[in-house]
């Protein structure tokens, strides 16, 4: 498995300071969100070839892995002018992958947090998104990873399926497996029997694994805690990568790099 972590929860630097930063902190792998992790490019607009190149260079250069061109768009919108600039926006990113040698560009597949009949609303248009986005894939050869969320049109594992089967291009539409996303109710969940049920039947499509872990505190907010202190139980999620996938990226999220060291020997020991 290849180590690797969410750059900008490092702040945002010149683009060769972060490839030897992430290296000297221990990281195999990263994954990128221009606009969040580079001095000097503020959108996805302002990237030029001359970026990507940097970014080429310098991350081949101090060994770090580029699995993930992150570019989180929201695909689901029933708003046609903003679903528009969000396929607009993920084609341009596909071909920005493929010059810096990313794996994937990854996206959710909405910004809010939407009720059960907003999902609903939402499934069709982001349907058509990804297959656009995926058709654009398919012609340059490169490839896009969805991440489902419980609260986003791409909220569980029959959701994946069914997306997955109307695309028919496994080659060019993979995922991003995040299990703090899809836990909604730790308390009652049987989190051994609900990961082997993901990755039984989804396994075969991620691409990465983000790794993060949380609690709900007393008035049911979300709070980050450092890994393994939290709700996420990753025992059946560790032994499924042993058998299954040794090759797997495991990319921190949520960072506090002042505790990165400890983050990184449980990441390995998963």
């Amino acid at each position: 498995m290849k180590i690797g972590v969410r750059a900008h929860d490092y702040g945002k630097m010149e683009i060769e300071r972060m490839a030897e930063t992430l290296h000297r902190e221990g990281y195999e792998a990263a994954q990128l969100a221009l606009p969040k992790v580079f001095a000097g490019i503020d959108s996805y607009d302002d990237i030029t070839l001359r970026h990507l190149e940097r970014i080429r260079l310098a991350f081949e250069k101090w060994n770090v892995e580029i699995p993930v061109f992150g570019c989180y768009m929201d695909l689901g919108n029933p708003d046609d002018g903003i679903r528009s600039a969000a396929v607009s926006t993920l084609k341009k990113c596909l071909a920005y992958s493929k010059e810096v040698g990313a794996n994937v560009v990854g996206t959710e597949t909405a910004y809010p947090h939407l009720s059960g009949e907003e999902k609903a609303k939402w499934y069709p248009y982001m349907t058509d998104s990804i297959k656009r986005v995926v058709d654009e894939a398919a012609r340059l050869d490169v490839r896009l990873a969805v991440e489902p969320v419980y609260w986003h049109p791409l909220e569980n594992l029959e959701a994946v399926i069914d997306v997955m089967e109307q695309v028919g291009d496994k080659e060019h539409l993979r995922m991003i497996f995040d299990p703090s996303n899809l836990l909604q109710f730790p308390d009652t969940t049987d989190q051994d029997a609900y990961w082997n049920e993901w990755l039984s039947g989804a396994g075969d499509y991620i691409e990465a694994m983000h790794i993060k872990d949380f609690y709900f505190d007393e008035n049911g907010q979300y709070r980050t805690t450092p890994l393994g202190k939290g709700v996420i139980r990753y025992e059946a999620i560790s032994a499924w990568l042993h058998e299954n996938r040794p090759d797997m990226y495991l990319l921190r999220e949520e960072m506090n790099p002042e505790i990165a060291k400890a983050d990184i020997a449980f990441m390995k020991n998963l």
